[in-house]
């Protein structure tokens, strides 16, 4: 035999062979999988585990309504489970508003482009979606495109809509019963957060507002869930809804969603009393855990799962950048300097932190650069000087320091007890921050009015690599705390929104990002890891958070209960 077959013989036996291999070890894989199981319920203290819900309207632009709603209300996309760590993919879904571009499917939404000339995005809606019948307020029906524009509408008429937030919008247009078009006035790099996996980007039924939509009781959409019950301070109680549309893969084969029967989203302000719950299983699943009782329950409950992330948000101390003496760019680098901010990782956080994870996080791949990477002058702030914080101050005219009031929040424990620490390191130069707590709804009426003190102790999300710019450092956004106002800045931010190669973009955003670091409006801090726990009987989880802006349900609606493991372990 010619060599050239002798080649070609053991390349087809090779890829036979191949083909072999592929099919023992994919099965293999598919042996050790568990079929997943329907039925049973699941307690969740969630990563907000302290909030109720502060409204059930999305149009009322708040953040929790995301959460709480969002377990019975779809939106056009959704994150992409299959790319999750748990599943070989790169990805740990914790961001609150954050989706990586090749991260995102279809929800409501089957299929979807982009037209220029004018520009608009054409989306074919899924067909068969049901909103279920609830009683005394509609009768089950089809889900369309005029509920998308309609909801959609109504957003875009809220009078406490988010300044520029959606204004990008010309018009919803829905020519067909399953097509919507979305006309815009320009391209935003930002309009799949904010039309389609977004906080508000819920779609319900005219039927819902025209009963009452801030009422609980006449909640229905076409999400995994339904809310059934809602015990104010203590439970939101959500049942699954049996027309709910969505599906997940697992082990090769397809499954309707949701698994479980029931939801319970258990508001616990006490800290200790949430660890208990966990601890007697009474909680199946707490998504949000400090470092220091995290060694705790390992030593006491070693059978809990785990998971640790660092956080998508970090505490800071805001300077009113229109104030003296924060408007002097020297002052506001010299309180940078003077804190030991690698002492506070070690010591307040015994560890368990990063001194250099914001205004980006390191989960943003192609957008975050680490403190290695950065000119001399960020790097100077996170490194402690208090001897060049004096002379700072002394040319800023300040020789002898000064004092300064700064807000604070008695919801936010952590910066309850980071915020005297920080104020110990200031006194040794010269400058005394002075504490206002305020309880939480005042703190967030104060600060949305911006009329917060000189300084502002916060912990704030990243929400993402651009959204963490603008809302941060730009004009007209309610958590600009240092009311930073640069318009060079602004219209750099502005060139960055409308570029569409993602390449070019992430590298205005590193720019953008060293160029807010080195005018330090704030004083920047460490961020912090936490943790996740949950039970061997909670299935098809791996410490997922979000599958869209604060979207708790579509990572909720894919967990299974091993109900037989939950009573052979004794509960």
């Amino acid at each position: 035999m010619h060599r050239k077959g002798l080649r070609g013989r053991f390349a087809r036996v090779g890829l036979a062979l191949a083909a072999v291999l592929t099919t023992v070890c994919a099965a293999s894989v598919n042996a050790q999988v568990e079929k997943p199981k329907y039925g049973g319920s699941l307690s969740i203290g969630t990563n907000s585990p302290s909030l109720a819900p502060l409204s059930w309207d999305p149009a009322d632009w708040n953040y929790k309504t995301a959460q709480d709603a969002g377990f019975y209300y779809d939106r056009l996309f959704v994150a992409d489970f299959t790319k999750s760590k748990a599943q070989g993919g790169p990805y740990l879904f914790k961001s609150d508003s954050f989706l990586p571009s090749d991260a995102v499917r279809g929800d409501l939404a089957e299929s979807w482009k982009w037209i220029d000339n004018p520009l608009r995005l054409e989306v074919k809606l899924r067909k068969g979606v049901m909103f279920p019948e609830k009683p005394g307020v509609m009768a089950s029906r089809e889900l369309t495109s005029q509920d998308v524009v309609y909801s959609y509408n109504r957003l875009l008429a809220s009078p406490k809509r988010l300044a520029d937030f959606i204004d990008l919008v010309d018009k919803f247009e829905a020519p067909d019963k399953y097509t919507v078009i979305i006309h815009f006035k320009y391209y935003h790099e930002d309009w799949g957060h904010r039309l389609g996996w977004g906080v508000f980007a819920s779609v319900y039924p005219k039927e819902v507002v025209d009963a009452g939509i801030g009422d609980w009781k006449k909640a229905n959409g076409s999400g995994p869930f339904m809310l059934t019950e809602y015990v104010g301070g203590n439970s939101q109680n959500y049942s699954k809804n049996p027309l709910y549309h969505g599906r997940e893969t697992i082990g090769g084969q397809e499954y309707k969603l949701p698994f479980v029967d029931k939801v319970s989203i258990r508001i616990m302000k006490d800290e200790a009393a949430r660890y208990a719950a966990l601890r007697t299983a009474k909680l199946d699943l707490l998504q949000s855990i400090t470092w220091t009782a995290a060694e705790e329950l390992k030593k006491n409950v070693p059978q809990l799962k785990w998971a640790r992330w660092l956080q998508h948000g970090s505490a800071y101390i805001a300077m009113r950048t229109d104030t003296k003496p924060f408007n002097d760019i020297r002052v506001r680098r010299a309180l940078n300097m003077a804190i030991n901010k690698q002492e506070i990782v070690s010591s307040f956080y015994g560890g368990n932190a990063e001194v250099f994870a914001y205004p980006q996080h390191p989960d943003y791949v192609g957008y975050f650069e680490p403190l290695s990477a950065m000119p001399d002058s960020i790097k100077e702030l996170y490194t402690y000087s208090p001897d060049k914080a004096k002379k700072l101050l002394a040319e800023a005219g300040y020789p002898n320091g000064f004092t300064f009031k700064a807000h604070i929040c008695a919801c936010d424990p952590t910066m309850m007890d980071l915020g005297p620490l920080v104020a110990g390191y200031l006194q040794k130069i010269g400058v005394k921050m002075e504490f206002e707590p305020l309880e939480q709804g005042a703190f967030f009426s104060l600060l949305r009015a911006g009329k917060n003190n000189p300084g502002m102790a916060y912990t704030n999300s990243h929400g993402g690599p651009t959204t963490t710019l603008r809302k941060n450092f730009t004009q007209g956004q309610y958590t600009n705390n240092s009311h930073f106002n640069d318009p060079v800045f602004e219209k750099k931010m502005q060139d960055m929104h409308r570029e569409r190669d993602e390449p070019t973009r992430q590298k205005m955003v590193r720019e953008l990002t060293r160029e807010i670091l080195d005018k330090a409006p704030y004083i920047w801090l460490p961020t912090a890891y936490t943790y996740a726990a949950w039970w061997p009987w909670v299935k098809n989880y791996d410490g997922e958070i979000y599958g869209g802006s604060f979207w708790w349900a579509p990572v909720h609606a894919r967990i299974w209960v091993d109900q037989d493991l939950k009573k052979k372990m004794g509960f």
